[in-house]
């Protein structure tokens, strides 16, 4: 007999809270694009002290399952035609990687419109087609009440600043982090731009449960590009 979704709920808060949870993805144009390294990247950031793992589509989730013992939010990014949403924006997606192995499944949970029409329709087909938790990944405050009246299980600010509607800046919405668990009943996770230590110290203090951690860690081009470009100026003398 399975915990019920409230029992995991509190077991994953229980494992993450004031701790780190690492996005490990790569594009297909990336040098460590693939299921074995990104798996091989789990493992790494587990043994620094990683509490739970983000990862993308379902091969990816897979070979992170059989590497870890850590909880796994899984999403399946995919463009289609006519919509804006990326992150499993479809139940069939949804359903994939859940059947991949993830604990959690990420969506986008925006107000813009779903292939598959209304949210709250979405996330309870999730949790009764699945034993899986769900993430709304939102870019407001008024987006992330709406998600959790919807259903949502925890709320995650990973798409402020990429809806046009939402702040365009080049550091986290710590702004958004501090709103949202005042308002919010259910865990608030800090996700996006979160480049330095002190930022996710500071979403910590302003309310988030957690913190997503992504390319700051497991994305050494991107890495390396913010260096060269803190001193290009100094070649050009």
């Amino acid at each position: 007999m399975t915990d019920s979704r409230a029992e995991r709920l509190q077991k994953f808060i229980k494992q993450v809270e004031h701790h780190l949870i690492v996005s490990c993805q790569a594009l297909p144009d990336e040098a460590l694009f693939g299921s074995e390294i990104m798996a091989r990247m789990a493992i790494s950031v587990a043994q620094g002290g990683a509490r739970a793992i983000r990862a993308n589509t379902p091969v990816d989730v897979k070979a992170i399952r059989q590497a870890v013992e850590l909880p796994i939010i899984g999403l399946y990014k995919e463009n289609l035609p006519g919509y804006e949403v990326i992150i499993t924006p479809t139940l069939k997606h949804a359903l994939e990687i859940a059947a991949a192995g993830a604990d959690i499944i990420a969506m986008d949970s925006t107000s813009r419109p779903h292939p598959d029409g209304n949210l709250a329709d979405i996330i309870a087909k999730i949790h009764d087609q699945s034993e899986c938790m769900v993430m709304a990944d939102i870019s407001t405050l008024e987006e992330g009440l709406a998600a959790e009246a919807a259903g949502a299980d925890m709320l995650s600010t990973t798409l402020s600043g990429y809806t046009n509607y939402s702040p365009q800046q080049k550091d986290p919405d710590l702004d958004l982090v501090t709103r949202l668990a005042a308002r919010s009943a259910i865990p608030v996770i800090a996700e996006g731009r979160y480049h330095t230590p002190q930022q996710v110290k500071q979403a910590l203090e302003n309310g988030a449960v957690s913190v997503v951690v992504g390319g700051a860690i497991t994305r050494p081009r991107q890495i390396t590009e913010s260096y060269v470009q803190a001193i290009s100026h100094l070649t050009q003398r």
